[in-house]
């Protein structure tokens, strides 16, 4: 449970509670689950199955640039973003690497699968500041690098840059030269401060985007990266044909156009965040406050925690793994109003134990 979240086979093989009966608070994944939209074009793609699906997800590329109005010619569907996290360095060979800290982990990993490795240069966020990224500060320590990654909101914090923030820093970016990927792989939760409209005006930026937490299609992979014209035609000459299922295709779809999902989502995750804020602060739990649908807590007694609550079933991300935290920290999703209570009712228990 250390590498990542989500990780239920594992809890279920080392609890003996079925997968079905876990509470999983590490993966921090849409609490409505899939929308009746999505499961009718998944059973609908069923009968699909037998044939291949589009080599590149070609038609939707297109539906989602429609959506977004961009460029489909700029637009990569991947096998969730992470497929794309890995093969953007593979095409673009950088000699260093600017990445903050605590971030997501693949960012460095994914430098470091190549046949040459580059320089990591590592942008330590203050704790006393939660963890937030400061936009000169991160400029200056761009100079040099010839790629940066940019999570916004961050994971495992949910502190968000203000798009006008992360235009300054792409702007710099263009004028040294250095490749910056914005991974907003959480931003459907602050759907304003999205940049993937800036790209066209903007031969150094990169947007990425994840369709696994919003809508609620982690066990489908599915995501997309929207790139300079240029570079998303490189990028696609390298890139693996077929890693996108036809389930995954008509899901993605389906979910895209289901505005009323989207207006549910963002009305009842507002309304339990603020349930969660409240529980937590009145237990005097120290958190990360978030824009994202997660939270980043600091406990002293932290793996005792994880480990409590895990025999009980209910699974929290063990933050200890995160470069720049420590074993104080967990983070935990935001979920259904039942589930919250139950998290925050075991939380109290063991806190005042």
């Amino acid at each position: 449970m250390k590498t990542h979240g989500g990780n239920v086979y594992t809890a279920s093989l080392a609890t003996g509670i079925p997968v079905t009966r876990l509470l999983d608070f590490s993966a921090s994944i849409n609490p409505l689950g899939l929308s009746k939209a999505t499961v009718a074009a998944i059973r609908e793609g069923i009968g699909l199955v037998p044939h291949y699906p589009e080599p590149f997800a070609g038609s939707l590329a297109s539906a989602i640039a429609g959506h977004f109005k961009i460029s489909a010619a700029s637009l990569l569907c991947g096998n969730g973003s992470t497929e794309l996290i890995y093969l953007i360095p593979r095409v673009l060979k950088p000699k260093t690497v600017l990445v903050t800290a605590p971030a997501f982990s693949e960012y460095e990993k994914a430098c470091g699968a190549g046949s040459i490795r580059p320089k990591i240069k590592i942008l330590a966020l203050k704790k006393e500041d939660n963890f937030d990224i400061d936009p000169a500060r991160f400029i200056q320590s761009m100079r040099g690098c010839d790629m940066a990654f940019l999570c916004n909101p961050n994971n495992p914090t949910g502190r968000l840059l203000r798009k006008k923030d992360v235009i300054k820093i792409a702007v710099a970016a263009r004028k040294s030269g250095c490749y910056l990927v914005v991974d907003e792989a959480f931003i459907d939760f602050c759907p304003n401060e999205s940049v993937i409209q800036q790209v066209k005006r903007n031969p150094f930026l990169i947007v990425l985007r994840s369709m696994t937490k919003f809508y609620a299609l982690a066990g489908l992979r599915i995501g997309f990266g929207v790139f300079p014209l240029k570079l998303a035609a490189e990028i696609k000459k390298q890139k693996e044909p077929w890693t996108i299922n036809i389930i995954a295709d008509m899901a993605a779809r389906a979910a895209l156009e289901d505005y009323g999902y989207r207006l549910k989502t963002l009305r009842i995750m507002k309304l339990e965040k603020r349930f969660m804020e409240k529980g937590l602060s009145n237990m005097g739990i120290t958190f990360v406050p978030s824009e994202a649908n997660y939270y980043l807590l600091r406990l002293k007694s932290a793996a005792e925690v994880r480990r409590t609550l895990e025999s009980k079933g209910i699974l929290v991300r063990d933050c200890s793994n995160f470069e720049g935290l420590d074993g104080t920290y967990i983070r935990i999703a935001v979920r259904s109003r039942a589930e919250n209570s139950m998290l925050l009712r075991e939380l109290s228990g063991i806190c005042a134990g």
